[in-house]
């Protein structure tokens, strides 16, 4: 973590991108269309599983009168029907990362192909694409973020599979089961068992899209990567989008989709973000051009 203070801008400020991505307004091109509704359908379905990612309140009460009382039947029922419903909402969560992750190899096979000569060309041509991009990078770090500050969610788990276990050995049917069965039960565990889950599943997909695209020089995911966040800082050190007051909203995503692009970089590239030859920066973005007020608590919170 406290390497992520040497990473966010380019050394070079000649080589800096000239253009700001639309996050705004941008709408696809014919060329663009086919992944942008591909990535569309997904996209919709991201605001929903935050709303109720954020609602989520958990079994606590049940689970605890269930286990201090392991001898009382009606509790323990009381807990296992509090516990089904909300598992079967995790496991919709955990559904939603596999097909954010299929959207993400979806955009960068569009963003790192050989249709444009660099990565500025493809990210300042297709900018739909990149707010896509950017949008699902926002989604990834306010989950995790509203994941890391709810306990309730890995202890519901925990019971469910504990419980599950117990009625196993005891041949009692358990309801819920054939939702979730011991497979995907271990799945779903490893992925809650992150931090970040959302953005642990983001950082494998990507490392997955550059090892199974070995046609495709690994510089044009990194270069892709490093150019997204040097647009956002960009945009944040001169306030400006496509709009002339940018809103507090408008600069919380960008800061949130450059930190997200940080961390891709770091898996794939083979030195990582933190390396000299770098072409990502923190430490003239934190100390320099862009307020360390503004980007202080992004960092602390969401990493």
């Amino acid at each position: 973590m406290g390497n992520l203070l040497k990473v966010l801008t380019c050394t070079d400020l000649e080589q800096e991108p000239n253009f700001f991505l639309d996050f705004e307004n941008a709408r696809p091109t014919d060329a663009e269309r086919e992944v942008w509704e591909q990535v569309d359908v997904v996209l919709k379905d991201a605001k929903g599983i935050l709303d109720e990612l954020q609602a989520y309140k958990g079994a606590g009460q049940e689970i605890r009168e269930a286990i201090q009382s392991p001898s009382d039947e009606a509790l323990q029922e009381k807990a296992w029907a509090a516990v089904v419903p909300l598992v079967g909402r995790l496991k919709k969560f955990f559904q939603f990362s596999q097909r954010l992750e299929a959207a993400l190899h979806s955009l960068l096979g569009a963003l790192t192909s050989e249709t444009y000569h660099d990565s500025t060309q493809h990210l300042e041509r297709e900018q739909a694409l990149a707010k896509q991009f950017a949008e699902i990078l926002h989604f990834t770090l306010r989950f995790d973020e509203l994941k890391m500050t709810n306990p309730a969610i890995q202890n519901d788990f925990s019971y469910y599979r504990r419980t599950l276990s117990r009625m196993r050995i005891n041949n009692v049917p358990a309801e819920g089961e054939n939702e979730v069965n011991n497979e995907l039960a271990n799945r779903i565990s490893l992925f809650y068992a992150d931090a970040t889950p959302m953005l642990k599943a983001l950082s494998d997909g990507t490392t997955k899209f550059v090892s199974e695209n070995k046609n495709l020089p690994i510089e044009n995911t990194t270069d892709c990567l490093s150019t997204m966040a040097t647009v956002c800082k960009v945009m944040l050190e001169t306030r400006r989008t496509s709009c002339s007051s940018p809103s507090c909203e408008t600069v919380s995503f960008c800061l949130r989709v450059m930190v997200g692009v940080i961390i891709l970089y770091d898996y794939v590239h083979p030195v990582g973000a933190f390396a000299k030859s770098s072409k990502i920066d923190v430490s003239t973005l934190v100390f320099g051009r862009i307020q360390i007020l503004h980007i202080n608590p992004y960092l602390s919170r969401l990493l």
